[in-house]
């Protein structure tokens, strides 16, 4: 089983863990990626689609997180992390959120079964995913994390040469645009909005411009590269969001930035918002996103909820001497 750095409590290992470093474990990943292609990749035809959301996001967290939790701005939903876990890996596997937040993505992996350990840089989102990964521990979760607290920018710095060349997988989002963050209150003047911004601190990257976000998430998956074992992949969830009626294509950005690290696009499914109910899809919008198309139908702007979120994986491109990952 791989390390994980000492920088919280970890859980305890399972006994008689499978070998995951040598040539035999990795030919095994690379078997069993290939199989998980084949049940994932999207084709002509129709996309890939994850039902992550046939239960709402608090249902979800609930009992499974701190109550602290819903403090995070824009945290991940678990099914979408879960569904990643178990797709990309096998028990014992490292998997990895350079961006990890209240640690959705290492919760979800300690659960099953997993080593994990993510990056974050504002300490009130670390100090929850620490108790997040204790919560998970006191319910019976039998893999192992920590939370790494910097900035993700400089990864090889911060995560220990060890690792690299050991992860499975790594799952992560950037920052997404304000409309679609923050909880409401009653107020005097109609709602209020609160628990809506990622930190203070201006080095943050969701204070970034799209150009200046893709720029630092790109170093981000750079780094990411490194720690990716053969066969390893790089899933991100993304989706567009609306900046006074123009569309910001995040999911674009972000492709754009995987090239730019030297990864390759391997696969692009959808992992929905919404419950799949009878055939159809039942929304589960934020008070922002629905106080927004209901303005923009006001105005004549024939706009849509979002009912999904775009996954986007990556796979490192093959290398000249080792011939380790994946043929641009």
């Amino acid at each position: 089983m791989s390390d994980v750095p000492e920088h919280t409590s970890t859980g305890h290992s399972e006994p008689d863990e499978p070998d995951t470093n040598g040539p035999a474990a990795s030919e095994g990943y690379q078997r069993r990626h290939r199989e998980y292609e084949g049940r994932h990749r999207a084709d002509p035809e129709g996309l890939s689609v994850w039902a992550t959301a046939q239960s709402t996001g608090p249902v979800q967290r609930r009992g499974r997180y701190v109550p602290e939790s819903v403090k995070h701005p824009a945290r991940m939903l678990p099914a979408i992390a879960a569904h990643a876990i178990h797709a990309y890996t096998q028990p014992g596997d490292l998997v990895v959120d350079p961006m990890c937040g209240i640690g959705t993505t290492l919760v979800e992996a300690v659960h099953a079964g997993r080593d994990a350990f993510g990056i974050e840089y504002e300490p009130q989102w670390s100090n929850i995913a620490d108790a997040n990964i204790h919560h998970a521990h006191s319910q019976g979760a039998t893999g192992r994390a920590s939370v790494i607290r910097g900035d993700a920018t400089r990864l090889v710095s911060l995560v220990p040469a060890a690792l690299t060349g050991q992860a499975a997988l790594v799952v992560t989002s950037p920052p997404y645009g304000p409309t679609v963050h923050g909880l409401v209150r009653p107020g005097e003047g109609g709602v209020v909005k609160h628990d809506d911004r990622y930190g203070e601190d201006k080095g943050n990257l969701a204070y970034r411009d799209l150009t200046g976000l893709a720029d630092g998430f790109a170093q981000i998956l750079h780094g990411c590269a490194t720690l990716l074992r053969p066969g390893g992949v790089v899933v991100v969830t993304a989706r567009p969001w609306r900046k006074r009626g123009e569309l910001v294509d995040l999911p674009s950005a972000v492709i754009a930035a995987g090239l730019r690290a030297g990864l390759v696009p391997i696969e692009r499914c959808v992992a929905l918002l919404a419950a799949v109910r009878d055939g159809h899809l039942v929304a589960r919008p934020s008070f922002f996103q629905l106080q927004q198309v209901r303005k923009a139908r006001s105005s004549g702007v024939p706009m849509h909820l979002i009912a999904h979120e775009d996954v986007l994986i990556f796979a490192k491109e093959t290398s000249p001497k080792d011939g380790t990952g994946v043929v641009a």
